[in-house]
């Protein structure tokens, strides 16, 4: 009886490794996409700070480029309201920066259903 059993736990193990492998590396995509959200979000609420401050578009861009962390900063998309040269943008004006970017999953199956997602993060601030 004991020798008949012998294949089964192999096979069991066969079974459930690679449903284990789709959880563990769904684990780290959520993981990832949770720490590229909070980088967004601090790094909108740094650069808005910087417009507050009177900085121009051209510096906060390029800090927000250099501050996220997210991995390949190239895809990362940068909206400041209003425009530098737009006469609106005064002190005691309103600021707005509004970084997005598209995350790519690893995980293997979950890439071939579910499009890369597009993490946003926004913040106003009043200008001094």
């Amino acid at each position: 009886m004991i020798k008949e059993q012998k294949g089964q736990s192999l096979v069991e193990f066969a079974l459930l490794v690679p449903l284990l492998l789709l959880l563990i590396c769904g684990i780290f995509d959520l993981g990832r996409l949770l720490f590229a959200y909070s980088s967004l979000n601090m790094t909108t609420q740094e650069a808005v700070r910087l417009g507050g401050l009177g900085r121009s578009d051209a510096e906060i861009m390029a800090y927000a480029k250099n501050h996220v962390r997210v991995g390949d900063s190239s895809g990362l998309n940068v909206t400041i309201t209003p425009w530098e040269w737009e006469p609106t943008r005064k002190p005691g004006q309103d600021v707005t920066v509004t970084i997005a970017y598209s995350l790519p999953l690893i995980t293997p199956v979950m890439k071939q259903i579910i499009p890369a997602p597009v993490l946003s993060a926004n913040s106003t601030i009043r200008m001094e």
